[in-house]
Parts: structure tokens; C-alpha cells; sequence
């Protein structure tokens, strides 16, 4: 468990995928990792795990693609439908829990797609006390704000609050986005009673690149527990100087409706007629 979110950390010293997504499964479940490229000479799935060097897990040239030593059993298959590359893992087990990387692409412009991190639940393991819950679900902010986001910890017992970890125990991390997809947050403890702890991480939105899905981990009783994820839409900042030109403007027909009714400015029709009195009287003199 603790291997997971290590391989986590060490993703954000990598330029790897683009996107990265956090897959859960139950154990014995069958799941189909997939990604997309068009055009590729060749392809290849990793498997990445803390403690273990990069595997290759699958390999192709050309849409012939072949599974790598362990890896060649009747559990896992590659496949190449169109430009949608799969790889497909059937009766997952906990050792199957790792970063599985998409590489493909042209011998001059090879590329890593994406990444998903496979979490595997035991139901026969798994803290049936314990829960983590984010907060909220969906987050619309806009450039130069601060964000807010919640994790936390609920316990059944309501006295319970021995086991919050320590704050170095529980990581951010930023998943299905353009920008680089291992960066690891911290944020801190905000509160620890009645049986729950909540965590929270702030941070100023700078660029639309910190758009995406944030995720917590918390590290508890020798397990990891992510939450659901919490969406960051950026929205549109506006602009003072518009806002301010917009008000004057607004302003100003306001006063040439009231001018108007109130008999300041004078109509059209009385304009052209004094002009046509002032010609006809020079032409008499």
C-alpha cells in the first residue's frame, strides 16, 4: 500500500504523462486500461512501482504488439483497435497495484500519453470504520483567487482521534489535466475532534493549467485511502477597466434619456426648422 503512494512522489520528479487518473477496482475484478494516439509506429504499456525498476509490460511496432516476460500470461492482453491502444488485466490481484504508463508515438517524437494509478480494494482488509470524504465535489474559481479544498477523515467512533495521521501522512495530488500530472501538494491539519480530522489545502490559482481533479491520500493503519476528488474549474476573471468603461457608458445613456424627457435637447425636427428659418431670413437681407 504505502509502495502506491510513494510511486505517487516519485512520479513528480518525472515528465511523463500528460494525464494522469486514478482507476479503483475490487480484487478479482477485470479492468481495461486504454489510451489514444494516432499514428504511432510504436506503442508500449509500464508498470510502475516503488522499489522496482520501470517494467515493460507490452510492446508493438506498427499495431503487432506482444506482452513482456511475466507479463505473458492468460491475466493480461494488448490490443490495438483503430487509434485506442487497451491493456486489460483480468482477475487483478494487489501485487497488479502500480502506475501503469501509455508510451507511443514515432521514433522522432516519442511521447507518454497518459497514466493510471491502479488501486486495488480488498474488502476483506479494508478499514471498515474509516472513510475519507472530500469537500466539495465541484470547486469554480477564478485567476488569482485562492482555493480551498477539504479532505477528511470520519471515524464511526466518535471518540476516535488517535488515529489521525501525522500531516506529512497525507498528499494532494492534481490528476486529468495539461499541466504536469505528479505534482504533489501538503497541505495541514484544520481539525481534529468528535471522531474526525480534516485536512485542507489552499492554493492560489495562477494559470488555467491548475484546472483539473484533485485528490487526497491519506495514509492510516498501514493503508491508503484516496478520496473521491474534488473538480477546479477556472472561470473568466473580469477585466476592472471593462467593468468601470462598461458602468460610464451605462452612465451616460442614463443621462440622455433624462436630458431628453426633460426638455434639454432638442429634437430633430426643431433643429432642421430653425436652420430653414435662419436660410429663408438671409435671403430676404
Amino acid at each position: 500500500m504505502i509502495r502506491r503512494l510513494l510511486s505517487l512522489i516519485l512520479l513528480s520528479t518525472l515528465e511523463i504523462p500528460q494525464q494522469m487518473s486514478l482507476h479503483e477496482a475490487k480484487l478479482g475484478d477485470d479492468v481495461n486500461l486504454t489510451c489514444v494516439k494516432n499514428n504511432a509506429e510504436f506503442s508500449y504499456w509500464y508498470k510502475l512501482n516503488f522499489g522496482y525498476l520501470l517494467e515493460t509490460v507490452a510492446k508493438g511496432t506498427y499495431g503487432r504488439i506482444s506482452l513482456s516476460g511475466q507479463f505473458n500470461n492468460s491475466r493480461f492482453s494488448a490490443t490495438k483497435v483503430g487509434h485506442v491502444y487497451s491493456l486489460i488485466i483480468r482477475n487483478v490481484s494487489k501485487e497488479d497495484e502500480a502506475t501503469y504508463l501509455c508510451h507511443a508515438g514515432s521514433v522522432y517524437e516519442p511521447e507518454f500519453i497518459n497514466g493510471t494509478i491502479l488501486a486495488v480494494k480488498d474488502p476483506k482488509t479494508q478499514l471498515k470504520s474509516v472513510t475519507v470524504k472530500q469537500t466539495p465535489d465541484m470547486e469554480s474559481v477564478k485567476l488569482g483567487d485562492t482555493m480551498t479544498l477539504q479532505c477528511s477523515l470520519l471515524s464511526k467512533n466518535e471518540n476516535d482521534t488517535d488515529q489521525c495521521p501525522d500531516e506529512d501522512k497525507v498528499h494532494w495530488f492534481k490528476g486529468g489535466s495539461e499541466s504536469h500530472p505528479g505534482v504533489i501538494y501538503h497541505g495541514s491539519l484544520r481539525n481534529k475532534e468528535d471522531g474526525r480530522c480534516d485536512y485542507s489545502l489552499s492554493k492560489t490559482v495562477t494559470n488555467s493549467s491548475d484546472a483539473g481533479t484533485y485528490y487526497c491520500a491519506v495514509v492510516t493503519c498501514s493503508e491508503i485511502l484516496f478520496g473521491e476528488g474534488t473538480k477546479v474549474e477556472i472561470g473568466q476573471k473580469w477585466d476592472p477597466v471593462v467593468i468601470v468603461l462598461g458602468i460610464l457608458l451605462a452612465l451616460c445613456v442614463i443621462v440622455i434619456v433624462v436630458l431628453k424627457h426633460a426638455g434639454f435637447l432638442v429634437p430633430e425636427y426643431q433643429r432642421k426648422h430653425c436652420r430653414q428659418q435662419s436660410l429663408i431670413q438671409g435671403l430676404l437681407h
